[in-house]
């Protein structure tokens, strides 16, 4: 999996796991991605630094550099609305 792509799937299901602390899926699925993060591709942190109007900034180190990615919030936070709107998972 692609950096940009683990990231992307760290930052939809961290969202979740957040508006959702009891989601034990929702849990797992967070350590599973930053596990991928951590050992696939070497980053030694990564956090949302910011949400704004519009974006989501994501804070992450590799190789001893900070980056900064920054996601539309409407797309970062679909995962939760799609979750939200399923009476299946409510």
């Amino acid at each position: 999996m692609r950096l940009e792509d683990a990231l992307f799937n760290w930052l939809q299901i961290q969202i979740v796991a957040t508006a959702r602390p009891d989601d034990e899926a929702a849990g797992n699925t967070l350590a599973f991605f930053e596990q991928i993060l951590r050992e696939d591709h070497g980053l030694t942190s990564f956090i949302i630094a910011k949400t704004d109007d519009t974006m989501i900034h994501v804070k992450y180190e590799k190789d001893d550099r900070t980056k900064l990615q920054l996601y539309p919030r409407e797309v970062g936070e679909q995962l939760l609305q799609d979750i939200i709107a399923n009476p299946k998972y409510n």
